[in-house]
């Protein structure tokens, strides 16, 4: 089984994050950047087909920052037989575009099933993996939560509301939005990632940012404000219905 993984980089959460100067991005210029926790679990669990029913697994990232280098030489070290970067120094693209980029990475290479992350941090729709199977013209599941190989097709879970789970039978090839692996995804020790830079295993790819949108924009963003700590209300149970009683008229 010929496996594809999109793979993305979001920015560091654990970063002081600030807004650029026009107020409608984050200020990019020193932001650390960090693997989609998603896109993570999806190469987790592309790993684990590969080796229940043989195959490769190709990673594919969109080159936005030297993470990305990073990440694609963590991939091959964990297992990927080889790792495509698209493109140097994008700027963030929605959902539109990183689709119509991974769409035309992917469909030429006889890929039996392409996985995903069910979305990114950064993004405003989450809409990656359907855009792109919508693009490719195959089926599509989202909200994944485990998949197995089944009668020359896979058996996916998808996870709904509340815990509800229910169970898919898919033909191939078809487009996975992952959301968690079967497993944490693996750990991979630095020496291996090292062998990984140096095996020259990392080809790159120039792409041209399409013209494509979702339509949605930003018009402004804002740091939370900090708010005054919460009043802690003692007393008996009369008391305290008082001074909820007085709080709520003073919000009026």
């Amino acid at each position: 089984m010929n496996i594809a993984v999109l793979l993305r980089v979001v920015p560091d959460p654990v970063e002081e994050l600030e807004l650029s100067s026009g107020g409608t991005d984050l200020d990019r210029d020193f932001l650390g950047f960090v693997v989609n926790e998603f896109d993570e679990h999806a190469l987790e669990e592309a790993l684990l087909l590969k080796e229940e029913a043989g195959g490769s697994v190709t990673a594919f990232a969109l080159g936005t920052a030297d993470e990305v280098t990073q990440m694609l030489h963590t991939a091959l070290a964990k297992g990927a037989a080889s790792a495509i970067k698209l493109g140097d120094g994008l700027d963030p693209l929605d959902a539109h575009a990183q689709a119509e980029l991974f769409a035309e990475a992917v469909k030429g290479g006889s890929f039996d099933a392409v996985l995903c992350g069910v979305q990114a941090s950064d993004e405003l729709d989450g809409q990656v993996a359907m855009l792109l199977a919508a693009r490719l013209g195959l089926p599509h599941v989202s909200v994944v939560v485990g998949v197995r190989p089944a009668d020359g097709g896979l058996r996916v879970t998808k996870e709904y509301w509340a815990g509800i789970t229910a169970e898919f039978r898919v033909d191939l090839p078809v487009v996975l939005g992952v959301q968690a692996a079967r497993q944490p995804p693996r750990y991979v020790a630095v020496a291996k990632i090292r062998e990984a830079q140096q095996s020259g295993a990392l080809q790159e790819i120039d792409v041209t940012a399409p013209m494509s949108a979702s339509g949605l924009r930003v018009t402004a963003m804002r740091i939370p404000e900090t708010a005054e700590g919460a009043e802690m209300i003692t007393g008996d149970e009369i008391a305290a219905a008082d001074r909820i009683a007085e709080l709520i008229r003073e919000a009026r």
